[in-house]
């Protein structure tokens, strides 16, 4: 809870622990077709429901939607399980007061979940399996009409599984789990149809990532390497290894500057988060950095690639250039509380933050603001210098 402190139109109190959370595709969600009854007057309606269709997509521009999931678990203490979707309206960098969707999931815990990028829906992992939630739009792209339902079909081959990690690959194609006993299985999608599988009894899978064009799988377990599949042969090509000392936590794989892949994993190393950068061609180290003094809890990197977000187990979070892991923005107490999930918005504008101490926030990323001013007063320093040699040397000035 928020302890009586001054709440920010950007951060809100759910009443509930929040252990996952994400972005809505919501472009992406197709709209259902109108109810037959209501066919009829849609037509009458003419040029006035294209104005309003309209009107609602140039809101839904400026409203983003994010899915938190979490709760207090089994047994009876009083807060509830549920699956949340709140918008986010960017023009006033505030969360809305009244979430969009609210699901209540009796006693089962919402722990991780993975968003589908095309819209399909939501997979979310509960202690005892995993629910598929599907996304309902009817008629017009107005945000407030969205809806998630629990899908009848059955995910059996995620049935009586704990799923540590779940994610989708770029394009949705593909579904990676990761489980606390310590299966590792790669799906396609939507058919589920096994691609890989890997079990290492008593080591847990921590951490899954895809490449951007999805052809490796990174996968991080309690122990041991970081292990890189290739998603062609299903194979292991590339084992991670650590330096003495360091405890792997998270992997994400991102661009550099020229467009080459990169993989970022963080370890922690005598208390201290570092991150350490691999070329996904080689996969030597090809760089280390020490970024916070507290340990990490949550981590990831933004869609076109330029900022990596790290938060700690003290509620605060560090924004830092990718490129040369120097801190753009740092915010000391985002939270009260551990975090648990740092996601960036798919056009990179704003980072969602969530807490076991039942806050969400949203940070906008500013661009930083270069001393232009100076670098012209350079410019025109060396312009007037060379007008005046010119000048000089060709007798038309006597002295400078």
């Amino acid at each position: 809870m928020a302890r009586g402190r001054e709440i920010e139109p950007c951060s809100k109190t759910y009443g509930f622990p929040i252990y996952c959370a994400g972005w809505v595709p919501f472009s992406h969600i197709p709209t259902s077709s109108a109810s037959p009854e209501n066919g009829n007057e849609e037509d009458d309606k003419g040029d006035s429901s294209s104005a309003t269709a309209a009107a609602a997509s140039s809101d839904a521009s400026d409203t983003l939607l994010v899915a938190l999931g979490g709760g207090g678990g089994e047994g009876r203490s009083g807060v509830p399980n549920a699956l949340v979707v709140s918008g986010f309206d960017f023009p006033s960098r505030s969360l809305s007061d009244e979430p969009v969707i609210r699901i209540g999931t009796e006693s089962d815990l919402p722990y991780r979940m993975a968003i589908h990028p095309k819209g399909d829906g939501i997979i979310c992992s509960f202690p005892n399996g995993c629910r598929w939630f599907k996304w309902d739009l009817p008629g017009s792209r107005d945000c407030k009409r969205l809806a998630l339902n629990p899908s009848e079909e059955n995910l059996t081959q995620l049935e009586n599984v704990s799923l540590q990690a779940l994610c989708f690959n770029e394009e949705g194609s593909v579904l990676a789990t990761g489980s606390e006993d310590g299966n590792l299985r790669v799906f396609k999608w939507p058919n589920m149809e096994s691609m890989l599988s890997e079990v290492v009894d008593d080591n847990s899978i921590k951490d899954l990532d895809f490449s951007y064009d999805g052809k490796y799988l990174a996968s991080l377990r309690n122990s041991g390497p970081c292990r890189i599949w290739d998603m062609k042969s299903s194979s292991v090509i590339a084992n991670l290894a650590r330096e003495a000392g360091e405890i792997f936590r998270f992997c994400r794989f991102s661009h550099s500057s020229d467009d080459n892949q990169v993989l970022f994993v963080v370890a922690m190393h005598n208390d201290q988060g570092k991150i350490i950068t691999w070329n996904t061609t080689t996969w030597k180290r090809i760089g280390s950095k020490r970024v916070v003094k507290d340990p990490i809890s949550a981590f990831n990197i933004s869609p076109d690639g330029k900022f990596i977000a790290v938060g700690t187990i003290e509620g605060g979070v560090v924004v830092l250039n990718s490129k040369n892991l120097q801190v753009h923005s740092i915010i000391k107490k985002a939270h009260l509380g551990l975090l648990t999930s740092l996601v960036f918005s798919h056009d990179s504008r704003a980072l969602l933050s969530s807490s076991f101490d039942s806050t969400a926030r949203v940070t906008t990323i500013e661009a930083k603001k270069s001393n232009g001013l100076s670098l012209w007063l350079v410019f025109l320093v060396i312009i007037v210098a060379m007008l005046a040699y010119y000048l000089q040397s060709n007798g038309l000035i006597r002295y400078l």
